[in-house]
Parts: structure tokens; sequence; C-alpha cells
């Protein structure tokens, strides 16, 4: 099975109407997340930051623990589970960056290159995250193409069978998205 290629049992994710469906829905999509989680660690650097079962399991936690979320098909699942993920990756970024200045210990790095290529990861996953937030109040379809490809790591038709659209249309959204973010960003 190549790395595109959804896991096969993935695609028999029951139609989830019950919080209580969550784990099955994990647990069916689990190799699905694990992929997608190892395909966002591993670019950018961001290894550093969380591994790969670090984040697909805290990313269960938080979905087992919102009984509220009832997804209707594997799509608003895997969407929804990106969505997780950002918040996972961000919280970590944060609770690190707090670790760094709290306590009044001095921090004497080993390599000041390291420390610095770590800081300007985190700090760029913090910037990006504020400004899809941005985006979000601007255009959520947008919002939510970032998400997927930028923090879950989706791949173009992933997202596009995740939200109903064509492949042309998420790649025209993530064009334009990479645009209004690169301006925010700037």
């Amino acid at each position: 099975m190549s790395e595109s290629e959804p896991h096969p049992e993935a695609a028999s994710i029951p139609a989830g109407r019950s919080a209580g469906q969550i784990p099955a829905l994990f647990a069916a999509a689990y190799e699905d997340l694990r992929r997608l989680a190892r395909a966002r660690l591993s670019s950018g650097g961001r290894d550093a930051v969380l591994d790969t079962t670090a984040l697909v399991h805290d990313s269960f936690v938080r979905l087992a623990a919102n009984g509220g979320v009832r997804p209707d098909d594997r799509a608003h699942f895997l969407r929804y589970a990106s969505h997780v993920m950002r918040s996972v990756i961000v919280d970590c970024v944060r609770r690190r960056q707090a670790e760094r200045r709290g306590g009044g210990a001095e921090h004497i790095p080993l390599t000041t290159r390291l420390g610095d290529r770590t800081d300007r990861d985190e700090n760029e996953i913090l910037r990006v995250h504020e400004a899809v937030a941005e985006l979000g109040r601007l255009d959520e379809r947008l919002a939510q193409v970032v998400e997927m490809r930028y923090f879950a790591g989706m791949t173009e038709t992933e997202i596009a069978q995740a939200l109903g659209l064509s492949d042309r249309t998420v790649r025209r959204d993530w064009e334009k998205a990479r645009l209004l973010l690169a301006r925010a960003l700037a």
C-alpha cells in the first residue's frame, strides 16, 4: 500500500451518529491518521515538536473527550480530526514556549543553531495558526483547506474527498489561501 492510498479498513468507517462511535471511527482510521501525522511532522522540521504516535493519541483523547461531536461519515470525521491535530500541535508549541520562559531558571542552549531552528519552527506554527484563524473569519473553506493541508498533511485529493469538492477546486483554494497567508505573515 502506498503512502497516498487510504488504509483499506478506513473505507469501511460507519456513519457516526453516536458520540460513542468515536473509538470505532478512530480505530478504523488509525493508519490514515498516523500517515497524515507522519507526513505533517516529517516536513518542515516539526518532528522536534511532537512525534507521530503522540500526535495521533493526543488527538484521540481530545476526540473522545468531546462527546458533543457526532461525525456523519468518514469525510466529516477526517475533517474534524485534522482540526483536532492542529489544536494538539499548537498547544504543544505553546506549552514548550511557556516552559522556556517560565520558572526563572536560566536557559543555556547546548547549540544555538538547534535552539534557533526550534524557536523559529514553533513561532512559525503559532503565526500560521493565528493567520488561519483570521482567514477563517474571511472564508471558512479556505481555512479548512489550510488546516487540512498544513496541520494534518492531507493531500489535495484527500481534502477534496473530505470537503466534497473537486481536486481542482481544492488546488485553487490552496493557492488562494497561500497568497492570503503570505500577505498576513509578511
